[in-house]
């Protein structure tokens, strides 16, 4: 990936306002504990202070197959991907629900599925139709991985163009654990028996298939190293490709994101190679099961905001801790 430009950091107007707050006799610093460093952190992100409360939240998911779901990885079938874009378009999914009670509107991008599914037009950016088996092939073309990454700069663009002011990100893929776990593994220098967790809820037998795609994947990233876009190719998928690109874009617009699970934890440790500084804009939403999203969350510097174990992915984890980051710019501002 060629040298991008870094991500600007937020302003630091929010530990002066907290400082006058306590000067003039509001609770001293502390007292809402972490509810404090949320408000701070996004009065920094609007430089203001106080921090106002978000007033147009929009959530985004990447949905793509992978081929690597074809070797019974997960415990859905590979075909639940295009069901589950087709639930959140029309508004049948639980994930509706979570963006409902956050106030946020919701937002499927086609990346990679094998096969359209009904929907906004405009939200048909595949530059590839499905992904390799990462244990034997590399996933995308380099036009490919440079087609999704372009795809989330700009879905990124357009809604911080439209007035965005909160972002959310998730994917929705069946079998995007394993793809996470091969890239976190290449990133941290880990042992795939340390990043390969249950995803979908799978068993033993599952898990031994899946740990040992996620050690044939491993071992074929080794002629790139830690190089994003070369990983992406080799290793990544589409869907992946885009979270990166959105979450980079996302900071150097200066826009704050809450992360979701596993897949947008580790794809926010590429975005942050690709531009410089952009940690700074994204807080953690709520603990997964998945142990990649624990290591890239370490080398970030994140700590989840909610600890609710959740596997659901779809952006769900994210969705929920909203109402926490309503709820601190309103008390502690």
């Amino acid at each position: 990936m060629h040298p991008a430009p870094a991500a600007a950091p937020p302003g630091v107007a929010a530990p002066d306002e907290a400082a006058r707050r306590e000067a003039a006799g509001a609770l001293p610093g502390g007292t809402y504990g972490r509810l404090e460093d949320l408000a701070a952190w996004l009065a920094a992100c609007q430089g203001r202070a106080p921090a106002r409360t978000p007033r147009r939240v929009r959530a985004v998911l990447f949905a793509a197959d992978h081929g690597v779901a074809e070797l019974g990885v997960s415990a859905h079938d590979p075909a639940e991907t295009a069901a589950r874009v087709a639930a959140a378009r029309d508004g049948s999914a639980a994930v509706c629900r979570f963006a409902e009670a956050a106030g946020a509107g919701l937002r499927v991008v086609d990346v990679g599925l094998r096969a359209p599914v009904p929907g906004d037009d405009r939200d048909d950016r595949a530059g590839a139709r499905s992904s390799g088996r990462l244990d034997v092939e590399d996933v995308l073309t380099d036009e490919q991985a440079l087609a999704a990454l372009r795809a989330g700069r700009e879905v990124a663009d357009e809604e911080v163009d439209e007035g965005a002011d909160l972002l959310v990100v998730g994917e929705l893929a069946v079998g995007v654990s394993t793809p996470t776990a091969v890239l976190a593994a290449a990133l941290t220098g880990r042992e795939p028996v340390a990043v390969v967790g249950r995803g979908s809820g799978i068993d033993d037998r599952v898990w031994m298939v899946k740990a040992a795609a996620v050690r044939d994947g491993l071992r074929r990233t080794r002629a790139v190293g830690r190089d994003p876009r070369g990983l992406l190719r080799v290793a990544g998928g589409a869907d992946l490709a885009a979270l990166t690109g959105f979450l980079a874009q996302a900071a150097r617009r200066r826009t704050p994101v809450v992360l979701d699970g596993a897949a947008t934890a580790v794809a926010a440790l590429l975005a942050d190679t690709d531009a410089p500084g952009a940690r700074a804009w994204w807080v953690a939403g709520t603990r997964c099961t998945e142990p990649a999203q624990a290591l890239a969350l370490d080398l970030l510097g994140l700590e989840p905001l909610l600890d609710l174990r959740m596997r659901a992915g779809q952006g769900t984890g994210a969705l929920a801790a909203v109402g926490l980051l309503r709820a601190a710019v309103s008390v502690v501002a």
